[in-house]
């Protein structure tokens, strides 16, 4: 295999939808979305661009934020009443630029059947 960068993918990006926490139905796929999803996920994984891909429960089924501020640092358990949208899900793909990662991402986004929003953001890269 040659070290083209059109044979061979080169950035990773990081795909995170976000879910209403508070909204129990959003947490449940319907089985038309998990039927487009399975298709959608054949096609990534045939498109050799999948690293990883999983969905997140609620902070309801067990979460924590940790923070350190001033020296001091604190655990907060979930659930996160005052957090609207949480992450309820990633996907981690390797691609040729940002524009590939932002199609498969709107690609995902219409498997949906409700308002949803993802953010697509760069992996940084150990250069060590």
């Amino acid at each position: 295999m040659s070290n083209t960068t059109e044979e061979e993918p080169e950035m990773r990006y990081m795909m995170m939808h976000k879910l209403d926490d508070s909204n129990p139905a959003l947490w449940q796929p319907t089985p038309g979305f998990i039927e487009r999803f399975g298709a959608y996920m054949e096609e990534v994984s045939k498109a050799g661009v999948l690293l990883a891909a999983e969905g997140l429960l609620p902070s309801s089924a067990g979460a924590a934020t940790i923070t350190k501020k001033s020296g001091e640092t604190t655990v907060v358990d979930g659930p996160f009443a005052e957090a609207k949208e949480v992450i309820g899900g990633f996907g981690i793909v390797q691609v040729r630029d940002q524009a590939e990662a932002v199609e498969w991402a709107r690609r995902f986004a219409e498997l949906f059947d409700h308002d949803i929003e993802i953010e697509v953001r760069r992996v940084s890269e150990y250069e060590g």
